[in-house]
């Protein structure tokens, strides 16, 4: 599956559009990461917990949305975009959408 940010893939012709598709993921830290994240806070600096939780949100929304293109009979999805959004203190929703097409 190919994956771009961009409306076109160098050297590739988009054949068939097929349409928008979508992962998402909802993800959260246990209490004691959730703690030790907080009082980075006080003292500055990457919050490390919350970067590898959202490097893992990344990857599951990223693999449900290909499955997603795959189940539509894509070949590769351009234009991907990013999202985040807090659903509650300490959860975090990650979705990434992007346009499922056939390139030759």
């Amino acid at each position: 599956m190919l994956l771009v940010n961009t409306n076109e893939i160098p050297g590739k012709e988009i054949k068939e559009v097929i349409g928008l598709v979508r992962g998402s993921t909802i993800q959260s830290k246990h209490i004691g990461k959730d703690f030790m994240a907080g009082l980075k806070t006080i003292v500055g600096g990457e919050i490390s917990e919350y970067t590898e939780m959202l490097e893992n949100a990344r990857q599951v929304a990223l693999g449900r949305m290909i499955k997603d293109a795959e189940n539509q009979g894509a070949d590769a999805i351009v234009n991907i975009r990013f999202a985040t959004s807090a659903i509650m203190q300490g959860a975090a929703e990650l979705l990434v959408y992007g346009t499922a097409v056939k390139v030759e």
